[in-house]
């Protein structure tokens, strides 16, 4: 084995460089997918369970090492169980990462003679103005944009529309007399999906206290699915932005454009 080389009597190889490169990559990933949550610490918690079972062992305290091995033997359950969403977020950033790409890849190959489907910009204009005039009159909305069939499973909790996507449907729907106006709009395959739809809720810390239960249900979704979403408050207007457990405040005209765009191309 060829080693790079040594720290004091310890000879360091290649392999030694790149495992801790992964592991540290590892740690920080969990760490971006727990910061501001309760999750984060009862990760804390159970680390330093471990820390004190460890130290106890050491120190040949045989009662008290025996009462904490039982929770340490079904230590990796307790931690799916209890971060089931993490977990499941986690697998689905990877499979997203790695799929992803092969999938675009080989549909930018078998579209490339084939012309942009006429109805993405009209869709864009349509979401754009009716969020600019929800964001307007100050009328509440709450948008989640689908990347894959996981967030169908969200739409059953709602009313069905599978309809096609337009400025007056979307300002219909949030109206405070609509009986549609709670919940989430679904879009997805070009469509309108559904709407009326309940969405998890953030537990994060980070978020201010004025932030209302639209803004933590577009992080919830975001938290634990693929899923994007896009807020307007209530109470100010301002559009909000949540993908990937985190949140863009008072976003622009401009960026509106641009992540409308991101989305439905």
């Amino acid at each position: 084995m060829l080693f790079l080389f040594e720290i004091g009597f310890l000879p360091v190889s290649l392999w030694d460089v790149l495992d801790v490169l992964i592991v540290g990559y590892l740690i920080y990933r969990i760490y971006l997918l727990l910061r501001g949550s309760i999750a984060f610490n009862i990760f804390v918690g159970i680390a330093i369970l471990y820390l004190v079972w460890w130290l106890v062992g050491m120190l040949k305290m045989d009662m008290l090492s025996m009462i904490l091995n039982q929770f340490v033997n079904v230590g990796f359950i307790i931690i799916i169980i209890i971060f089931q969403p993490e977990v499941r977020r986690f697998l689905l950033m990877l499979g997203n990462t790695t799929l992803g790409r092969r999938s675009n890849i080989l549909l930018r190959w078998l579209t490339r003679n084939l012309d942009k489907p006429e109805t993405s910009e009209a869709a864009i204009l349509e979401i754009k103005l009716a969020l600019l005039r929800l964001a307007k009159e100050k009328t509440g909305a709450l948008i989640v944009f689908s990347k894959n069939l996981e967030q169908e499973a969200v739409s059953h909790s709602g009313v069905a529309l599978d309809a096609q996507i337009s400025q007056s449907l979307l300002l219909a729907i949030f109206q405070k007399e609509s009986p549609l106006h709670d919940g989430a709009v679904i879009i997805g395959k070009g469509k309108i999906l559904a709407a009326s739809c309940i969405l998890p809720v953030s537990e994060s810390s980070n978020l201010p206290e004025h932030t209302g239960l639209r803004h933590r249900a577009a992080l919830g979704i975001s938290e634990r699915t693929t899923a994007t979403a896009i807020v307007v408050s209530e109470e100010n207007g301002n559009i909000s932005y949540a993908t990937s457990g985190q949140i863009e405040f008072t976003v622009s005209e401009q960026r509106l454009d641009q992540l409308l765009h991101s989305q439905l191309h």
